[in-house]
């Protein structure tokens, strides 16, 4: 069903996609964090430029409207070496993803979450782009499973199992969490929900019955 929506909708506003948006994403991701380096360079300088376009509800309501979309550009908070490997795997993902669905499809898929995360930086007043970029993940584990990293560069490991970890997290964090948390995770994972649903949830529990039997079995 959806996939013919989006099919439909593909043969309508195609001309409206935006090609290689994950380069675009990453790029102004680099330059923000770039010149927040070096502006961190003069002792008393004290405006940063991350703050300026992070989400916040009172700022946006305020007259500072651009917040409303910049916040999907604040960069990871990593030193250089780690910033610079975490939007190289941004890009790879979002390529890959690209380069399954076509362009149409994972702008969908991109600005799904962006919308869920700003709905649910209207209702709690903050929002952050942390869940958006875990979308991308999951939904990578998900199309690309033995696809492999090297964790901590050097540790090969199967994307699955990442994903498999990272979806559990979220599950704790679902269940563990207050009310806000539960919203904020729900909203914010939108578009994986849309796109995945059920598919991805019975994946996960075989995928884990599976291991589970069998390790019972060998003890």
């Amino acid at each position: 069903m959806l996939n013919q929506l989006l099919d439909k909708l593909e043969r309508k506003f195609r001309r409206f996609s935006i090609s290689n948006l994950m380069l675009y994403i990453v790029l102004g991701m680099a330059v923000f964090a770039v010149a927040d380096i070096i502006l961190m360079t003069n002792p008393n300088n004290k405006v940063f430029l991350i703050d300026m376009i992070e989400f916040d509800r009172g700022k946006i309501l305020h007259g500072e409207v651009w917040r409303v979309l910049s916040f999907v550009l604040v960069p990871p908070e990593f030193n250089m070496i780690f910033l610079a490997f975490a939007l190289y795997f941004y890009w790879m993902m979002g390529t890959a993803l690209e380069h399954q669905w076509g362009s149409f499809k994972f702008n969908v898929f991109y600005f799904t979450g962006v919308i869920g995360c700003i709905i649910a930086g209207f209702i709690l007043g903050y929002a952050t782009n942390y869940y958006l970029y875990v979308s991308l993940f999951l939904a990578f584990a998900i199309l690309f499973p033995d696809e492999q990293i090297l964790l901590f560069f050097f540790i090969p490991i199967k994307i699955k199992w990442l994903g498999l970890f990272s979806a559990f997290g979220l599950v704790v964090a679902f269940i563990m969490g207050d009310f806000q948390t539960r919203i904020f995770l729900l909203l914010s994972l939108a578009n994986l929900i849309l796109f995945f649903g059920k598919d991805m949830f019975l994946k996960v529990y075989y995928i884990c019955r599976r291991y589970y039997y069998k390790w019972f079995k060998n003890k």
